[in-house]
């Protein structure tokens, strides 16, 4: 099979599943919940090990210490999703205020320049997003995962679709 030809079936792919994940976006953050608990808990596991390996008590100290905090995340997302979903909700609405008001920030402090503009027009609209989650937090949180990974799933898939055919065109010419 070509280059180009696998680069647009894996983009096609990803559009299939985004519009799939935007469908279902609370099952989707369900998953992803899980998902990330399974990922703390077995990093959580490794990060411990080490910390037993390591010289000095600080250190040993440190590394098993963020090693059963991982674990314990890993084992509350794992077991308790729905909490899980929450949580990891109100995480992502902190980080579009924060980032919204960074850019803010920013923007002002570039005012002379061609660039205020967008970045004005980004750091409010993500600031005015954070607003929304937050004035709507029980109605959107539980979907607001799922909602997210698909829309990121279409853009990959659209990514790799123009990938693949500019690969394509490559190596044509």
């Amino acid at each position: 099979m070509k280059t180009w030809i696998s680069w647009l079936l894996l983009g096609l792919l990803s559009l299939a599943f985004g519009i799939f994940v935007l469908a279902h976006p609370f099952a989707a953050s369900i998953a992803v919940t899980t998902l990330a608990g399974i990922l703390f808990l077995v990093s959580g596991v490794f990060q411990t090990v080490i910390g037993f390996q390591q010289v000095g008590a600080g250190a040993k100290l440190l590394g098993i210490a963020l090693g059963l905090l991982m674990i314990f995340l890993g084992v509350s997302l794992t077991f308790h999703p729905l909490q899980g979903v929450l949580s990891l909700a109100l995480l992502v609405t902190i980080i579009f205020a924060a980032g919204g008001i960074l850019r803010l920030i920013l923007a002002f402090r570039m005012k002379q320049s061609e660039f205020f503009w967008p970045m004005l027009l980004s750091g409010a609209l993500s600031v005015l997003l954070a607003g929304f989650i937050a004035a709507n937090f029980f109605e959107v949180a539980p979907q607001l995962l799922g909602i997210l990974l698909g829309i990121e799933l279409l853009f990959n898939g659209a990514g790799l679709i123009v990938l693949a055919f500019v690969i394509r065109k490559a190596s044509s010419a």
